[in-house]
């Protein structure tokens, strides 16, 4: 059977989801963010995914938050719904919420409650059986850094034969990895970047494109950057990607989703605050992060 014929190519922020002062998703300013990323090239966005909060929303709030995307995002763009939770269960009710919402694939991350567990085959088959059950394609979703799981490559190519697994997004940054995966796995299967740190090297080794955290406050320089590896232009390239890299690093690392939210905030979209438990910077780190965006030449 061949696999859906869904492109992943270009560039998807995982776009924040917005809450009002008492911690309510705040639906309207999702809606206007969505008009204004709407403006450039992108691909698609994803939608709950580690930027999203994903994890501090209840499985009724993803879903009112898909169907509020699905309806501002424009039907050339892809919705891509973040549904990845500790069961295998649990993972594919969401799955079939996020598809009836109007997503057009979903990423699902890996399990990681019980890390030592995760083994190989347990993470086929987990994954096996969301795809099994899922009505729209199942992208993977490596992100050692959070989940302390790392999908080895043997099992991503592993994975790669499912009729139904169109892709991963690796936030490793391993670019070996990516290469091995890229090099072992049959046409129809994408390899996305998972952060903007490693894109032009992802690029380099057969990736399609990104889901990446800068994209929501630098779309067009990545857009750029992607366009400019394609026409071949790679020194044009590799400029934009060094000047790239200390700010993805304060949105990313160094400050969090709440460095990302502030820097919407500073660039006039809305970012507003993040859900409790997390924190927002304090003055001392909103200079610092104000001061990386200005010298990267994003504010």
């Amino acid at each position: 059977m061949e696999k859906p014929s869904i492109s992943l190519h270009g560039v998807f922020p995982p776009i924040p989801t917005p809450f009002d002062a008492r911690g309510h998703i705040a639906y309207n300013a999702l809606v206007e963010n969505l008009k204004r990323w709407n403006q450039y090239d992108l691909a698609g966005y994803v939608v709950l995914g580690s930027n999203g909060e994903g994890v501090y929303l209840t499985a009724d709030e993803k879903a009112q938050v898909w169907e509020v995307a699905r309806q501002a995002i424009p039907a050339g763009k892809l919705l891509v719904a973040g549904t990845g939770c500790e069961s295998t269960h649990e993972t594919i009710a969401l799955s079939s919420r996020a598809a009836d919402a109007g997503a057009d694939a979903v990423l699902v991350l890996t399990p990681h409650y019980y890390d030592g567990q995760m083994t190989p085959d347990a993470l086929t088959r987990h994954f096996e059986a969301v795809a099994d059950h899922a009505a729209v394609p199942v992208v993977l979703y490596n992100m050692p850094r959070l989940t302390h799981v790392d999908m080895d490559a043997a099992t991503v190519t592993r994975l790669a034969q499912h009729p139904n697994v169109i892709g991963i997004k690796d936030s490793g940054g391993d670019v070996s990895k990516l290469a091995q995966i890229v090099g072992a796995v049959e046409d129809g299967f994408q390899v996305l970047a998972g952060s903007a740190g490693f894109f032009l090297p992802a690029l380099t080794v057969g990736a399609v494109g990104g889901v990446m955290a800068l994209a929501n406050i630098a779309p067009q320089p990545l857009i750029d950057l992607h366009r400019l590896f394609q026409a071949g232009r790679w020194d044009e390239a590799a400029e934009v990607q060094r000047r790239l890299v200390p700010v993805n690093r304060a949105v990313t690392a160094r400050f969090g989703v709440a460095g990302l939210k502030a820097a919407l905030d500073m660039l006039g979209y809305y970012g507003g605050p993040v859900r409790s438990p997390l924190q927002k910077l304090v003055d001392r780190e909103l200079q610092q992060l104000r001061r990386v965006l200005v010298a990267g030449k994003t504010l």
